[in-house]
């Protein structure tokens, strides 16, 4: 492939010395193998050529009127369009370059100012949602324009950023500018993210504080945000702090059924269904209604308890009521069926709800998928897939990555890539857990023909590898005698896409060198590194070199190491 032949081609209004400094880049870029080339560089040269003497930005509405006759209105602009892809992956890249906080992003920012919008800073925020540092800078630098007019979305969506690199002092006081000088309106949706950060951090007190100081952001507690907070504790399995609030608030005002409810699966959650069945019959002692979904929250506790002949009895009580079970009332039974490894019962519940027409959700159907590969009954498995597509359940990627690993386990390399293809004529497109092992098994198999056919359908399929899949990549050809010389072209392209490498990717790669007395190569990298852009490839230099004590050196989580080394 001509990698150079993906550049952007310039419009026909650029002057001479634009076109010159294009052709000139183009031609340096053909004199040596570079793996598809960022946009960004050359944005940034663009921005350098047409910069203006005066960087007076004004307000669109300003723009827009000042091409108008002062007689005309100008027209409703309606909608703003999407952000283009480049923009926002130019940005994220400058914001995951310059995450630390001794580097200078608002330098590198400076060159987009004309660019920002109030579209293209939320699209940028969801994208770096990992980068709460370095989006909160960001965010407060593109505040200092006139193009960008932060709205109640935007507010939001930072506030999810920060709470997910637990960044909360930020939050704080975030809040108390909103607050004091009424830059936006603080509505209890906000403190719902809150909470969800504060349990995801296993911070649950501090999630019942931030409940109690929503009055002093003016918000009146009500049903909804104790529902909220509920069910950010128990889904992080804080069940016994939800519970001490739950006992607190219930006396101040009637807990709703739904309360209620959230609390009785919290408990079965955590295997404790004597405490959900002590809610429910509380629930009864007080005389409240209790609906379907009270039944089914007590009837998943009591089959994640293990107590599924107790389930079946308030199952019938439930029926002779007169409530009539819905599809997730009989996916409970089909998921502790699997989970007891009993796949006849399991299929029998599920003909139930092909009599009763009742449709489980795919999160079901791929609980049958897992434990029918486990029972390498893979045959049955493409069964139940045309069946989902007949029943109107699209299966996900969660299903056919199951799939997959039954495949790539046994090295069934024909049936894998045949799943991936069948992904494709469904529309499911692959995440990087698909392409993983795909790219692992082909590797340990040794088919490096089919290792490259893959890796260019990534592109197509509009998948851009991550620092995982680059060090599937690595790692396995590293391993693979006569290989090392590809594993270091990847090592290299992905330097050239600006993402910094897992440590123990530049360890290996780097003995691996030195084992087989290329030891002027891992030279040759380093420097390489040291002239990349990104601050974060720059540090790793050292650990090309040998040098372990790299400032802010990236390791793996154990879910990313999962996919590079199980074997």
């Amino acid at each position: 492939m001509n990698q150079t032949n993906m550049m952007i081609r310039p419009p026909s209004s650029l002057n001479g010395r634009m076109r010159q400094l294009l052709q000139s880049l183009k031609s340096h870029l053909s004199r040596a193998h570079r793996p598809r080339p960022r946009i960004l560089l050359l944005r940034l040269h663009l921005c350098e050529i047409h910069k203006p003497k005066a960087c007076i930005l004004l307000p669109p509405f300003v723009r827009s009127f000042s091409s108008q006759p002062h007689s005309a209105q100008p027209p409703d602009p309606g909608p703003a369009p999407p952000p283009s892809p480049e923009l926002v992956n130019g940005l994220s890249r400058i914001l995951s370059d310059f995450r630390h906080p001794h580097h200078d992003l608002e330098s590198a920012l400076n060159s987009f100012s004309p660019n920002i919008s109030t579209n293209l800073v939320e699209q940028v925020l969801k994208r770096c949602k990992n980068l709460g540092f370095a989006a909160h800078r960001f965010f407060i630098w593109a505040r200092s324009l006139a193009s960008f007019i932060p709205s109640k979305e935007s507010y939001r969506i930072l506030v999810g950023v920060l709470g997910c690199s637990k960044q909360f002092p930020l939050i704080w006081d975030l809040l108390a500018e909103m607050r004091d000088i009424r830059s936006s309106e603080i509505g209890s949706e906000i403190f719902w993210i809150i909470f969800r950060s504060y349990s995801r951090a296993n911070l649950p007190a501090d999630a019942i504080r931030a409940f109690n100081k929503m009055v002093d952001f003016g918000i009146e507690p009500g049903g909804d945000d104790i529902d909220q907070l509920l069910c950010a504790l128990c889904k992080r399995k804080h069940v016994s702090h939800a519970q001490q609030f739950f006992d607190r608030v219930k006396f101040n005002l009637v807990p709703s059924v739904k309360s209620y409810s959230i609390m009785i699966r919290g408990w079965g959650d955590v295997g404790e269904c004597s405490r959900a069945c002590r809610l429910f019959d509380e629930m009864l002692e007080r005389g409240c209604s209790i609906d379907l979904l009270a039944y089914n929250s007590t009837l998943q506790s009591l089959c994640k308890g293990g107590n599924v002949a107790e389930a079946y009895r308030l199952f019938e009580e439930m029926r002779s009521k007169g409530l009539k079970p819905d599809a997730f009332t009989y996916s409970i039974f089909i998921h502790a069926a699997c989970d007891a490894n009993d796949l006849h019962s399991a299929f029998r519940v599920l003909d139930r709800t092909r009599r009763y027409n009742l449709v489980p959700n795919v999160y079901t159907y791929n609980r049958i998928i897992k434990e029918l590969c486990k029972n390498d009954k893979v045959e049955n498995v493409y069964l139940l897939l045309d069946e989902m597509t007949e029943r109107g359940v699209r299966p996900d990627i969660w299903s056919y990555n199951a799939i997959l690993a039954f495949h790539c386990d046994r090295n069934e390399v024909n049936m894998a890539l045949r799943l991936i293809s069948r992904m494709d004529q469904c529309s499911c497109q692959p995440d990087r857990h698909t392409y993983n092992m795909a790219l692992k098994m082909l590797i340990r198999v040794g088919q490096f023909n089919r290792v490259h056919e893959v890796w260019d359908g990534m592109e197509s399929r509009g998948f851009y590898p991550s620092v995982s899949t680059y060090a599937v990549m690595v790692h396995g050809l590293c391993k693979k005698k006569g290989k090392l010389e590809d594993a270091c072209r990847f090592f290299e392209m992905m330097i050239d896409e600006g993402i910094p490498p897992y440590t123990s990717t530049c360890e290996l790669l780097r003995n691996r060198l030195i084992g087989l007395g290329f030891s002027e190569q891992t030279h040759i990298l380093a420097d390489k590194m040291e002239r990349s852009t990104s601050c974060s490839i720059q540090e790793l230099s050292n650990v090309i070199r040998g040098d372990r004590r790299s400032p802010h050196a990236r390791f793996m989580s154990e879910e990313e190491s999962s996919d590079e080394f199980d074997e």
